[in-house]
């Protein structure tokens, strides 16, 4: 439960007790804001509170203390452009503390490595994002239809979203695979053809709507069998 309450702990602390105009303030005075310092003292306090043992102060010590460093972190290098990057990179920064801290409380050490099946399961994954994605779009290269600027219902899309939605549609059949419920497979097939066929079947360009079902086609099919490799 220590790591519950940590994690409980810091989704409080960053998020329900810290206004958006503490974090603007913190951006623009950086290390002299004194909210900072109000934002790390009621980490500390809330770890305290959730802990509720006073054996483990130096563990809300060590929360708080490490928070600081990360937070004065982000605010350093952060810039406009890199901001959404610095949030993610500084929120898992914060969780990473949290697990060391179980980790070492537990004596956990000894227990960290990864079973066969768990190896076969991150590989998989790891397989079915980016070079999943270079293959997929290698098999179909032959086939890139050309999209006419006119005529057709909207050509414009956001960068990078087709390799981005197919590494999470892949993820997702992957792991409705390995924990047994093919229903979402087809759940997942049927929310991909009425979001996007449909848009397809509307610009009324046959050679379009067939480059993305093979690509589908194949997404989906690459990530069942990998799912079933897994699980051999």
């Amino acid at each position: 439960m220590i790591i519950i309450k940590l994690i409980l702990a810091h989704l409080l602390g960053d998020f329900i007790f810290q206004p958006t105009s503490w974090v603007q303030d913190k951006e623009a005075k950086k290390a002299a804001s004194f909210y900072l310092y109000i934002h790390v003292l009621i980490h500390f306090i809330l770890s305290m509170l959730l802990l509720w043992d006073w054996h483990l102060w130096w563990v809300a010590a060590i929360v708080a203390g490490t928070h600081y460093a990360i937070d004065l972190l982000k605010l350093s290098f952060q810039k406009p452009e890199n901001k959404r990057l610095w949030f993610f990179a500084d929120q898992m920064l914060h969780l990473l503390v949290i697990a060391v801290l179980f980790i070492f409380i537990n004596n956990l050490w000894g227990n960290m490595a990864l079973s066969s099946q768990s190896w076969r399961i991150l590989t998989g994954a790891l397989f079915l994002t980016v070079p999943a994605s270079v293959i997929v779009k290698i098999l179909i290269t032959s086939w890139t239809p050309i999209i006419p600027e006119k005529d057709s219902v909207q050509s414009d899309s956001l960068a990078n979203a087709g390799k981005y939605i197919g590494i999470l549609e892949r993820l997702l059949v992957f792991t409705f695979i390995v924990v047994n419920h093919w229903e979402g497979v087809g759940f997942m097939i049927a929310a991909k053809s009425v979001f996007r066929f449909s848009d397809l079947a509307e610009a009324k360009q046959r050679k379009l709507t067939e480059y993305v079902m093979v690509g589908t086609l194949l997404s989906f099919g690459m990530a069942v069998l990998i799912g079933i490799l897994v699980k051999i």
